[in-house]
C-alpha cells in the first residue's frame, strides 16, 4: 500500500478531547459526546470529521499500551467566532503528510498501522515528524463496517 504524500494547509477545529491510552481506549465515549453537540457547530466546513492524536515525540520510541495521549474527536470549521458550549478549539499546523486510504472495519486498523510504522515508514525517505496525527472520516466512513473508508494522515518529514 502505497501513500500520497500531500502538504495541509492549517485548519481550524471545533471539538471535543480526552486523555487516553491503547490500553484503556475512550474513542466510544469520546465520539458519543461530540456527536450528541455536533449539530451545535454552525460554522463547519464540509462533512468530514476528525479523528486527531497529539503524541509526545517520545511515544514511538518506547512504545507502550498504557502511554497516555490526547484524542479528539472534532470538524473543520471557517472561524472560531462561535464556538459551542462544552467544546474547544484546536489550530491544526500545516505541513506535510503521508495519507493512507484504510478501508475495513475500524476494529481491524491495528493492522494499517502496524504496516505504516513497522514497514512503510522505515522504508521511506520519511521520518515521523512531530505535529499531529488524524484520520478523516467522510461520507464512506461507517464505523466498525468492513465497507468502512477513511484516510489515515501521518506527519512526515524527509530523513
Amino acid at each position: 500500500m502505497k501513500p500520497r504524500i500531500e502538504i495541509l494547509s492549517e485548519k481550524k477545529l471545533i471539538g471535543k478531547r480526552m486523555n487516553m491510552s491503547l490500553a484503556d481506549n475512550k474513542t466510544g465515549l469520546l465520539w458519543r459526546e461530540f456527536m450528541q453537540h455536533r449539530k451545535t457547530i454552525t460554522n463547519q466546513i464540509g462533512i468530514e470529521l476528525f479523528s486527531m492524536q497529539l503524541l509526545s515525540p517520545a511515544y514511538f520510541e518506547n512504545f507502550n499500551p498504557a502511554a497516555e495521549f490526547e484524542k479528539w474527536a472534532a470538524a473543520e470549521v471557517r472561524d472560531f467566532d462561535s464556538v459551542p458550549a462544552g467544546m474547544e478549539t484546536f489550530t491544526l499546523p500545516g505541513g506535510l503528510y503521508a495519507v493512507f486510504l484504510y478501508k475495513g472495519a475500524a476494529s481491524e486498523g491495528a493492522k494499517i498501522f502496524q504496516y505504516i510504522f513497522g514497514k512503510w515508514l522505515p522504508a521511506s525517505e520519511y521520518v515521523l515528524d512531530d505535529r499531529p496525527h488524524f484520520e478523516i472520516l467522510g461520507e464512506k466512513y461507517k464505523n466498525d463496517s468492513p465497507d468502512s473508508e477513511e484516510e489515515i494522515w501521518i506527519p512526515v518529514k524527509l530523513k
